[in-house]
């Protein structure tokens, strides 16, 4: 099925990597006219280009930070103003977690960092989106939680990235009840460990780190950035007109072990 989002107007924050760039890419390919932000301006360009070469019809407005109010709204603002409606909104910007165990993290240079990266920018961007979504009629909005808001580490200390993607769950539910009686369709992903720059920095995506996360998978790879788009796409398309307040674990089959 070609042009499942035919003629929707679609944001996606983060498209200059990772997760967001890859439903990017996907939401163009279904038809969608995709409104991009990302705060590396260099990452968003160059992604922009390759798409535009191969005649996706990807904007994007950047630098943006989601983390400020006064730049979600010059974000939402100029969608509006380009395209005059938002039919889906795809949070996928993920800024990278403090990893510390509970007595070892600080509150203040790692716990509130890791939780306005994970939480407060869903928020900014939905409440922002939110009026002109009830205006176009409704649509999908799709927020980021994890395998890590359903079960704990034992290699890692993951008390602020377990607790803000526990945060994303609960909020996308009450999100797909208020959303509900103005068409707005609200659900969650949670991926298990995909291969980005980000999850190659931090050294998850290869050696030690890697074969133990793998133990967990049924399917015998790490995800990419594509396994989750589709996901995406199906959540903002017309065949997910009942589906809201859910959440889909793409993992590997990680969570049904």
């Amino acid at each position: 099925m070609a042009g499942r989002l035919e003629g929707k107007v679609a944001l996606v924050t983060g498209i200059g990597s990772g997760i967001g760039q890859g439903c990017a890419r996907l939401f163009a390919q279904e038809g969608a006219i995709v409104v991009g932000c990302d705060i590396n301006p260099a990452n968003a360009e160059g992604f922009i280009a390759e798409a535009q070469g191969k005649g996706l019809a990807i904007e994007s407005i950047h630098p943006i930070d989601l983390t400020s109010p006064a730049d979600v709204e010059r974000y939402v603002a100029q969608a509006m103003s380009r395209h005059g409606r938002i039919d889906a909104l795809v949070n996928a910007a993920a800024i990278q977690p403090h990893m510390a165990s509970t007595a070892a993290m600080d509150y203040e240079t790692e716990w509130t960092p890791t939780m306005v990266g994970e939480v407060d920018i869903v928020f900014l961007v939905s409440k922002a989106a939110w009026p002109h979504m009830v205006a176009s009629g409704g649509g999908g909005i799709v927020n980021f939680a994890s395998v890590n808001a359903q079960r704990g580490s034992t290699g890692l200390g993951m008390i602020a990235h377990c607790a803000g993607k526990g945060a994303v769950m609960a909020m996308t539910r009450q999100m797909a009840i208020e959303g509900g009686p103005d068409g707005i369709r609200v659900n969650s992903i949670s991926p298990g460990l995909v291969v980005t720059d980000a999850t190659r920095a931090a050294g998850a995506a290869e050696g030690a780190q890697k074969e133990r996360i793998l133990s967990r998978f049924s399917i015998k790879r790490l995800g990419k950035p594509e396994d989750i788009g589709w996901c995406a796409v199906y959540l903002c398309s017309d065949e997910a007109e009942w589906v809201t307040g859910a959440n889909f674990n793409i993992d590997g089959g990680a969570m049904a072990s």
